[in-house]
């Protein structure tokens, strides 16, 4: 068949087809018809015409299958170092025959090389620190993952996600008025314990703008809040945009670039629209990639840049810190063996490497931080990145793929991951869920709520009898 009524070439674009493909349970009928769903071969052929470009066609050519970026990649080290999990020859065996075929493959191929990007690659980009050539394994998946989303073959559920982008302009089904109610409850809640904390949505010209994920919205509101008694707390001119304030993107994880297009530049149209002096986006690595990474291209930003500078929030924590905007009761600080996970993207992506650990040098007592071996930018991914934690075909592979983080973390004896960043977030706990190991798992903003020294000013008043 050329195309199923699910499983198709087109975009997910309506809130009608999303609600139809939403309603097929654990994409029961999407999978049943993409085993018949045909390759567009001619389409596919011109899109390596106008998209493969010298660096791919290059990194594919000059590759000497030497196998140095093998132990770089945790699949492979997890799965008992199976040759076909070298990162050399998944691409090769993958998008390197799509090139070499000039896209003249069939369906069980295309189906082959979906399992391979989606269940064999987080896109974590560590390979490319390991290759004398420098090739990026996790550059040409993403590519792969375009090639793969234009022609019908992505999971379900990354179908649905992209498809939620455009239809909503955020993940989860959050829309505007979802959010802007979740924002006003929430400041509501928090009066008793913050007096004069406030939310404040599409103030124009504040110091800073803040984004989140829809996750937070969703299903952990508490976030909201937390950064809103830190931004309370640090006096800072801040607010959140009515629209526009969704900083993620399963179009990212889909390879459906089009709706990352659309998705950041309504997030830039919101800094344009309040001229903020700075973004700050939450605890989020690939929320981080998508705006601040990948973001600008996307958009067609010929200086590579966001319209104002974006920071993560580690980066807005640690200058609080360092300013004594916000301090730290010494009395509060960790005195537990405690260990730091790294988030591919906004460490090994963007150099945020030792942000983390300054913030990490105010709450934690000397002597209780214990680095995972390797770390930093040699960190390995939490095993849940690149989509590979909400995909439900694949999640015996992804529980697996948990297996090399469980075992750095046992290594250092730590009882508490700080995990500044959703994926990883979800991955430890998932981790825990499944291998039951005894650990605790955590952002930085409740820590640091729990051990900062609160003014009197901002203390609530006690009644007078």
């Amino acid at each position: 068949m050329p195309e199923g009524k699910l499983c198709n070439r087109t975009p997910v674009n309506t809130q009608e087809d999303l609600e139809t493909l939403l309603a097929d349970k654990g994409g029961k009928q999407y999978y049943a018809e993409m085993l018949e769903l045909d390759v567009d071969k001619a389409k596919l052929a011109t899109s390596l015409k106008n998209t493969c470009k010298s660096r791919i066609r290059t990194w594919l050519e000059i590759c000497a299958h030497c196998g140095l970026c093998a132990d770089s990649c945790f699949l492979y080290l997890c799965n008992n170092r199976d040759p076909k999990q070298v990162p050399a020859y998944k691409i090769q065996s993958t998008l390197g025959e799509i090139v070499k075929r000039n896209g003249d493959v069939d369906n069980e191929f295309m189906r082959h090389a979906m399992e391979v990007s989606w269940s064999q690659c987080t896109c974590c980009n560590r390979c490319g620190q390991y290759c004398p050539y420098g090739i990026d394994m996790g550059v040409m998946f993403g590519y792969t993952r375009g090639l793969l989303h234009s022609q019908g073959f992505v999971p379900w559920e990354l179908k649905i996600g992209a498809g939620m982008h455009r239809v909503f302009k955020a993940q989860m089904n959050v829309t505007d008025e979802d959010w802007t109610e979740t924002c006003e409850w929430m400041a509501e809640e928090a009066q008793d314990e913050w007096p004069g904390l406030e939310i404040p949505i599409d103030k124009e010209n504040a110091d800073v703008m803040y984004t989140v994920n829809a996750r937070e919205p969703k299903h952990y509101p508490e976030d909201i809040s937390e950064a809103a008694v830190l931004f309370h707390v640090a006096g800072e001119n801040w607010t959140v945009p009515s629209s526009g304030w969704e900083q993620t993107s399963l179009s990212l994880f889909a390879g459906d670039w089009e709706a990352c297009k659309m998705q950041v530049e309504h997030v830039y149209s919101a800094i344009e629209r309040l001229n903020p002096k700075c973004a700050v986006g939450t605890e989020c690595g690939h929320a981080h990639r998508a705006t601040v990474i990948e973001g600008p291209y996307w958009a067609g930003r010929t200086d590579g840049l966001p319209p104002k500078p974006y920071l993560h929030y580690t980066e807005w924590l640690a200058q609080a810190l360092r300013t004594g905007k916000i301090k730290i009761d010494p009395a509060k600080k960790i005195k537990q063996l405690v260990t730091l996970q790294d988030s591919c993207n906004y460490i090994r992506n963007y150099g945020l490497k030792e942000i983390t650990r300054e913030i990490l040098s105010y709450i934690v007592e000397p002597g209780y931080f214990v680095e995972m071996s390797p770390n930093k930018e040699h960190n390995y991914c939490c095993g849940g990145g690149g989509g590979f934690n909400g995909v439900g075909m694949f999640r015996p592979q992804r529980n697996r793929a948990l297996m090399v983080k469980r075992d750095q973390i046992l290594a250092t004896g730590a009882k508490l991951v700080i995990a500044p960043c959703h994926n990883c977030w979800d991955a430890i706990r998932d981790l825990e869920e499944e291998f039951k190991i005894g650990i605790k798992w955590s952002f930085l903003k409740p820590l640091i709520i729990h051990m900062m020294i609160v003014p009197e000013h901002l203390k609530p008043q006690e009644e007078e009898e």
